[in-house]
């Protein structure tokens, strides 16, 4: 497991989707509008008034959840300074 957080392109993804769900209720509050009677009529602007609000909070909201860590009690390495470099190379597999 990564420490990592989401990729930008699935994060704008979700944005996305939970914009147009939001704006799609938006419309269906208008088309409500048209069709529903007394005060209704007043509930159903109101609401189509306050979701974009609401949709731009929703989609400009940032994933809050800790990221997903592996943890393996048999396994504890304490970690290491900043300041250290752990020096290495990289071996590539020409059998493939």
């Amino acid at each position: 497991m990564t420490d990592a957080g989401r990729s930008q392109s699935l994060e704008l993804e979700e944005r996305q989707k939970r914009y147009l769900i939001t704006m799609g209720i938006r419309t269906g509050c208008f088309l409500a509008f048209l069709i529903v009677p007394g005060w209704w009529k007043v509930a159903a602007l109101l609401a189509a008034a306050v979701l974009p609000a609401f949709a731009v909070l929703l989609a400009n909201n940032s994933d809050h959840r800790p990221p997903a860590m592996a943890h393996d009690e048999a396994e504890e390495r304490p970690a290491l300074p900043s300041s250290v470099v752990v020096r290495g190379s990289v071996e590539e597999d020409t059998d493939t």
